[in-house]
């Protein structure tokens, strides 16, 4: 017997489904007792120590975990893509923070553009992970023109008892085969292959900044300073210009395209932040080009902070949908806003990442510093947010508290479960001894990329040539 709702009940119902907390696996409110603060802890650090001589191919330059925890991809700025597995203890479950290679290959090569005569770096911009529907794992990579589908697969059998072939793979001759054999697999050292599955190219003039998989896991989104494009999985050689902000002339461009993300939910909406500090919220069922955005989130500038950098340091540099897709999270050069998709005036909450450098904003300027572009993380709960600083530091937002924190990822703490001491800025004359003055902080030492595990408390934090893994103490 079939029972349908009634138009209220079924209203009762999606309200319902709303307003419920969701419950999470272990890992997830783990607290000391003091306002919900997380305790973290170093769990592991991979890549070569950190030396002054630090060589360019081997930054890391973007972070990801897949959609259940279990694998952690970074990319580098010579084109190559490390996998990480979680460990498995003894008795076969995941060791928590605890990660081991499992896979790397050269995911990109430097190329030519004869036509414009530029190089195109073999840099990784970003990682996105399919979710898995078989054994195999799939993830896009991208550098600046050209966007890569790789499968992730094992093999841990091989066959054995061929009739035409030898032990070394050689063909016999038939002649000589007298009796048949039952061909079998036989167990072998575990092998993990990366093979590449498809090549969307040829369709960005400008640098690609971001790649947005749907949440129907059958299109996504390719985006760069002023075209986004929408593709599908199946097809390499044809994309759809989705949006346009090109001007017919080059000298009246006032802003370009600086992040975009399709929504976690509705596979028709998709933003895409500017660097002017706006954000567009765009509906593909309106248009087929969606030059006309459906919302405009933006923030009225404060008179008072009005400078020669206000423009520069008002650029976005990410954009995160939360996980419930009721929320976004954006980055700025100073500071972090949380926006409500039903309120565009203003953003609901707003955190200062390092507002201890609006007074250095010229030096910062003519270091080149001022344009980093650092990236923001939600953890997989939505109360907390996690971006980073300078000096290696990076900060959480604790969305309920109102609580934040500075940590550092740094080689001096390694013993495994060691608490990290959060860490404190001074910008007058006299300071703490476990402060640290804001003369003394190093530009060159930058968090710019992180990433939150989605189910539990675990932080993947990039700090130059080396990934740090964080865990909460519980």
């Amino acid at each position: 017997m079939v029972t349908f709702l009634r138009p209220m009940d079924l209203l009762h119902k999606r309200l319902t489904d709303t307003l419920m907390r969701p419950t999470y696996p272990l890992g997830y409110g783990n607290t000391n007792g003091n306002g919900g603060d997380i305790q973290w802890c170093f769990s592991q650090v991979k890549g070569a120590i950190e030396t002054e001589d630090v060589t360019e191919p081997d930054i890391i330059s973007c972070v990801e975990f897949n959609n259940d925890g279990d694998l952690l991809a970074t990319g580098d700025k010579g084109g190559r893509v490390v996998i990480f597995q979680r460990d498995k203890g003894k008795i076969g479950l995941p060791l928590r923070g605890e990660y081991n290679v499992y896979s790397t290959f050269q995911s990109h090569e430097p190329e030519f553009d004869y036509l414009k005569s530029l190089e195109i770096e073999e840099k990784i911009n970003k990682i996105l992970w399919m979710k898995r529907t078989n054994p195999a794992n799939f993830l896009l990579s991208t550098n600046d023109k050209t966007i890569k589908l790789w499968k992730v697969t094992e093999r841990d059998k091989r066959p054995e008892g061929y009739n035409l072939k030898d032990e070394s793979g050689l063909m016999r001759d038939p002649s000589t085969v007298t009796t048949l054999r039952v061909p079998m697999f036989k167990p072998m050292e575990l092998m993990v292959e990366a093979s590449p599955r498809r090549i969307f190219a040829n369709a960005h003039t400008y640098h690609i900044n971001s790649i947005s998989i749907n949440s129907d896991q059958e299109t996504y989104l390719s985006a760069d300073d002023l075209r986004i494009n929408l593709w599908h999985l199946e097809v390499t050689d044809q994309s759809f210009n989705i949006v346009d902000i090109k001007p017919a002339n080059m000298e009246e461009l006032t802003e370009v395209i600086t992040a975009a993300e399709f929504h976690p939910l509705d596979c028709n909406l998709f933003v895409y932040s500017s660097s002017k500090g706006t954000i567009r919220l765009c509906d593909m069922r309106q248009q087929a080009l969606c030059d006309k955005h459906a919302k405009l989130f933006e923030e009225p500038e404060d008179p008072t902070n009005r400078s020669f950098f206000s423009e520069i340091i008002s650029s976005i540099s990410d954009v995160k949908f939360s996980h419930n897709g009721r929320y976004m999270v954006t980055r700025d050069y100073l500071s972090v806003k949380v926006w409500d998709l039903h309120m565009d005036t203003k953003p609901i909450e707003t955190y200062q990442v390092h507002e201890y450098l609006r007074s250095k904003l010229c030096s910062l300027y003519e270091n080149d510093c001022i344009f980093d572009k650092f990236e923001c993380s939600w953890s997989g709960d939505d109360r907390h947010i996690m971006t980073g600083s300078y000096n290696n530091f990076y900060r959480m937002f604790d969305r309920e508290s109102k609580r934040d924190t500075t940590l550092e990822a740094s080689r001096e703490n390694m013993k495994p479960r060691t608490v990290l001491k959060p860490r404190k800025v001074c910008t007058g004359g006299k300071r703490k001894k476990e402060e640290i003055s804001v003369d003394c902080l190093d530009f060159n030492k930058k968090i710019l990329h992180t990433a939150w595990h989605p189910n539990e408390n675990i932080l993947a934090v990039a700090a130059t040539n080396n990934l740090y893994i964080f865990q909460s103490k519980d």
